[in-house]
Formats: structure tokens, C-alpha cells, sequence
């Protein structure tokens, strides 16, 4: 699936091969080195000094970037500066909800001339990626998932302290990163999504350390094969890599996508030149990709998911003595509870935190689903009941172990259970399934019948907003 090639690499024809010898210089041929030098204010000393377009931050960095700043003689934000709040909030797991740094945010956004995102509206990167990207751009950000490559946008995560030295109006300083090529070939079979690449990338280069701090850059016959949502999904993972950035090929997709977001003017096609020189490659093969699954601690803890369903005793065993030795033996860690006959248990990893978390909310639950044919979206909620046995549980390991070729189990199954409607479902082709109100939703008739009737007593037909009543009903008033 991907293979590591050490040595240099230049283009030729648009064609990789091995270079004959070292050529840094020709790095410059790069498209992140054509970014790069453009951003780089050089002071001799070998080193780059960069600059960028925009700085983002969001609300669990802000706070304190803004008052070190601050405090540090700042007037204003030198560049366009971008506060989103999606961190510290409601809409993350394990916000506290902190009013106080939003409305610091909004103030100083007011004051120094920057850019504040209410909390409702947008996630820091899908707003850097619709509001800010631009090819050949540079964006850095307080947040480690700063990742816009897929845009022709280098972007770099750093902590705060590099955000506060862009607004004092200094550089950010490295030594000139090395490149590494990373060459798509073939096209993902069916059922191999963006992240399945990803995780298989952080498994053959985050252990051996082959793209620390050096900027991955993306071409190949295969870039333009992928969607945007896809080049994506593998671009922002990159971070798990160790890489200092990333930046990809753009082409009509890009325009496409720039241009659905009412930005077509910051387009610009972006390619390697003939003769640029890369310090390694990484080839991928997506025709030979496979499912993916990435173990505790590390996405770089990779696994086809064929072999942890072949073995998953194996890997579990591995992993608790990996927690072992890096905890302590403090971690309490116990997957291969999580088998049965051999098999692995779906879901059984998260479950007991999920009935936890269930009881402590009274056995209220919502969850959010998804059709996959027409992707409209669907939020179930209800108190939750977790059973091991009947035909609802039958019928779920049957599709389980189905979908996992008699690899999985399950043992159970989670039933948002409102108590209105039951389900019964038949073993038929086309399959077919039935639902039919219970004694409890049978009881709610008679007031959804004197709701109706109301509605036909009130309803006018000159109203602005006219009550509609139910056509199928006959309390008519």
C-alpha cells in the first residue's frame, strides 16, 4: 500500500525518480518552497523568516495569545486575525462554557480590528478552509490541526507564543525544512475512505521519524481522482504525522470548491516544476489501500482491519502491555474483556462509559444519524435501554457479523425506546419492515384528535399564518 523511498527524488517529466545526487537548491522547484521563499523575509543567517496571510485561533488559545500580546505592546492585529469559538463552548465535548472568554474574544476583536465567529456558526478549520484559504496562501494557527494543503494553503499549527510573535510583527523562525513527496497512484476501492489513508500514512512514517518537521507535498496521477472532502479528510491528519506542513496539487476541484465558497479569484493552479528536487518519497498505492483501524494511543497504530478481525486477540493483548509500560499499570486497561469465542465484540469498547453516561442523564440519549443515500441528516432521542437478548439483538448480530464476515459479534443492543412506535421488520426480498403504534402511542390519538378539531375550529383562510388542520382526520369543526 505505501512504500518508503530514502534518497533524493526529482522530477522528471513529471515523472519521480532517483536523484543522482543531493540537490537542495532545487528545492526551490517545490511548490512549497515557491510558497515559502514568498513568505520569507531572508536575513542572511540560512534560516527562513516567515510571514503569513491570516492568523486563527480559537477559544481555548485566544485568551491568552491576545493578552500576551497585549501586554506585550501590541495596538492592533498587524494581519487578519481570526477568533473562533468552538473549543470553550457547548458545541465541544468537555467545554466548560466559559461566556467570559467569548465575550474577551468579541471585545478584542472590536478593538484591535480582527475577525470574531459566534460559537453557533462555525469549527476554526472548516471556517480557515471556506473564509481564508487561497493557493499559495499561508495560514498559522493555534491549533495543531492547522491543515489547508488540500487548498493549495500551507498551513502550520504552532502554540500561541507563535501566533503572539506574528502580532508583535516578528517572523517565525526555522531552519529550511526538507520536502518529502508523497506520489498517489490508483484509486481507493469502495469502503476505503480518506481517514483508512491517513492512519495507514501515520503507521509507516511516524515511528521512524521520515517526515518530522518536514512539509509533505502531495501530487501524482491520483489528486485529481479524489474529491475535495476526501483530499481533505487525509490532508488534516497529516499533523499526526509529525510533519511541520502540507501542500497538494490544485486543480478544477479547487477552483470548484473556491468558487462555491465566493472566492474564485484566490485560485491559482499549483504544480511541482520540472527538475524539483525532494529530500524522499512516499509512494501510495490507493488501489491496494484497505480498511483501517488505528489502536490506542496513536493514530500511527495502525492495523488493516482484515488482520484485527483475524486476530484481535493479538492486537488487544498488545495494546494493554503497550498501557502497561507507558502507564504504570496504572491505566486499567482490559480489551481482551472485550471478546467473545475469539471474536471481537462491536462497540463492547465504548460501552460501558456509554450506559454510564446514560444513567447519569436520567436514561436520556440523542443521537444524530444519517441517511446514506440522499445524506440527509436525523437526530433520535429518547430514554435508552441496552438489552442482550430478543429479536431486536437477534437481528443486529445476524447484520453484524454479517457486515464482518463472521469476524465480529455483538452482544447487544443499544434501543432508544420512546414507547410510541415499535418496529417489526421481515425477512423478504425486497426487505420489508413495518411500524405500528403501541398501547402508549394508541393512547395519544384521542389528543392529537382534539388538537385537530381545534385546529378546525380556529382555522382561517385569510390568516397570515393559517392553522392547517389534518385533511385525513374527520373532527372538522
Amino acid at each position: 500500500m505505501i512504500q518508503l523511498h530514502h534518497g533524493g527524488v526529482t522530477l522528471q517529466n513529471g515523472v519521480p525518480a532517483p536523484a543522482k545526487t543531493a540537490a537542495p537548491a532545487l528545492r526551490d522547484r517545490t511548490m512549497a518552497y515557491q510558497i515559502l521563499r514568498r513568505h520569507d523575509k531572508p536575513a542572511g543567517d540560512g534560516l527562513l523568516h516567515l510571514t503569513f496571510d491570516s492568523l486563527i485561533s480559537h477559544d481555548i488559545t485566544y485568551v491568552g495569545v491576545i493578552q500576551t500580546a497585549k501586554a506585550s505592546g501590541m495596538t492592533e492585529f498587524p494581519v487578519p486575525y481570526v477568533l473562533t469559538n468552538c473549543h470553550n463552548s457547548l458545541c465541544a465535548v468537555g467545554g466548560t462554557i466559559n461566556e467570559d472568554d467569548h465575550v474577551f474574544g468579541l471585545s478584542a476583536a472590536v478593538k484591535y480590528g480582527g475577525d470574531y465567529v459566534p460559537a453557533n456558526q462555525a469549527v476554526i478549520h472548516q471556517y480557515a478552509r471556506e473564509m481564508m484559504s487561497g493557493c499559495g496562501r499561508m495560514i498559522l494557527g493555534s491549533d495543531s490541526h492547522t491543515r489547508y494543503g488540500a487548498l493549495g494553503t500551507m498551513g502550520v499549527g504552532e502554540g500561541g507564543p507563535e501566533i503572539v510573535k506574528q502580532l508583535l510583527r516578528n517572523t517565525y523562525d526555522i531552519a529550511a525544512p526538507e520536502v518529502i513527496l508523497v506520489w498517489l497512484t490508483g484509486e481507493p476501492p469502495r469502503g476505503v475512505g480518506p481517514h483508512d489513508v491517513a492512519i495507514a500514512l501515520c503507521g509507516a512514517v511516524y515511528k521512524n521519524g521520515f517526515v518530522k518537521n518536514k512539509v509533505l507535498e502531495f501530487a501524482g496521477p491520483a489528486v485529481s481522482r479524489l474529491p475535495m472532502d476526501y483530499r481533505i479528510g487525509i490532508d488534516v491528519m497529516t499533523t499526526e504525522t509529525a510533519c511541520l506542513s502540507s501542500i497538494w496539487e490544485t486543480d478544477e476541484a479547487v477552483a470548484d470548491y473556491l468558487a462555491l465558497h465566493g472566492r474564485p479569484e484566490t485560485f491559482t493552479a499549483l504544480h511541482p516544476q520540472d527538475g524539483a528536487y525532494y529530500d524522499g518519497m512516499i509512494t501510495i498505492d490507493l488501489d491496494r489501500m484497505e480498511p483501517m483501524a488505528a489502536l490506542p494511543f496513536h493514530p500511527s497504530e495502525a492495523v488493516t482491519l482484515r488482520e484485527l478481525l483475524h486476530d484481535p486477540g493479538d492486537h488487544l493483548r498488545e495494546v494493554e502491555k503497550r498501557a502497561a509500560a507507558q502507564f504504570g499499570g496504572k491505566a486499567g486497561l482490559h480489551l481482551t474483556d472485550k471478546l467473545a469465542d475469539g471474536k471481537l465484540v462491536v462497540g463492547d469498547v465504548f460501552l460501558d462509559t456509554t450506559l454510564k453516561n446514560i444513567a447519569a442523564n436520567n436514561g436520556r440519549i440523542a443521537v444524530s444519524v444519517y441517511d446514506a443515500q440522499n445524506l440527509e441528516g436525523y437526530q433520535v432521542k429518547g430514554p435508552a435501554q441496552y438489552v442482550t437478548e430478543g429479536e431486536v439483538v437477534k437481528t443486529f448480530k445476524a447484520m453484524v457479523e454479517k457486515m464482518f464476515s463472521g469476524a465480529a459479534t455483538a452482544k447487544g443492543a443499544l434501543i432508544i425506546a420512546n414507547g410510541i412506535m415499535e418496529r417489526k421488520s421481515y425477512d423478504e426480498i425486497p426487505p420489508r419492515v413495518e411500524y405500528s403504534l403501541t398501547e402508549k402511542g394508541a393512547s395519544v390519538v384521542p389528543i392529537l384528535q382534539s388538537i385537530c378539531q381545534w385546529a378546525g375550529v380556529f382555522y382561517k383562510d385569510g390568516g397570515e399564518t393559517p392553522m392547517i388542520q389534518c385533511q385525513k382526520c374527520d373532527h372538522r369543526g
